[in-house]
């Protein structure tokens, strides 16, 4: 048995939906594409999705739980940034950040928490 060929989606914890709902409209522009018992599904790029679902213990994870891929991050980083999200700066041995921005061997990447605290990343690969 192997899971190769088995398509994925990230599950995203929010403690507050509504909260969580707005927050991703607002600032990333996206709808949820249906609603289901188990939460919100939003559509995006290239036939994939994420789960948006109810539990008190989002914001836990200490890791990147989602990253979304861009062609141009420095121009989504910036339009990000005009409708108020918050990228992190790191400086860890390995990992700086400059203006949000990581330049990791020609690869870019960008991290930012959701209104439920989770770690999502922004990023593309090297040209």
């Amino acid at each position: 048995m192997t899971l190769k060929n088995h398509s994925v989606h990230a599950t995203i914890p929010a403690a507050d939906m509504d909260r969580a709902k707005a927050w991703y409209s607002e600032k990333l522009g996206l709808t949820p594409t249906r609603e289901t018992p188990g939460g919100s599904v939003y559509e995006v790029g290239s036939g994939t999705f994420f789960l948006l679902y109810p539990t008190p213990n989002a914001g836990q994870a200490p890791n990147t739980s989602m990253s979304f891929e861009s062609t141009d991050l420095k121009s989504d980083v910036a339009a990000m940034g005009d409708a108020g999200v918050v990228f992190e700066e790191y400086d860890f041995p390995g990992l700086k950040t400059e203006g949000g921005i990581a330049n990791l061997d020609g690869a870019l990447a960008a991290w930012f928490k959701d209104s439920e605290g989770n770690i999502l990343a922004i990023s593309q690969d090297a040209v």
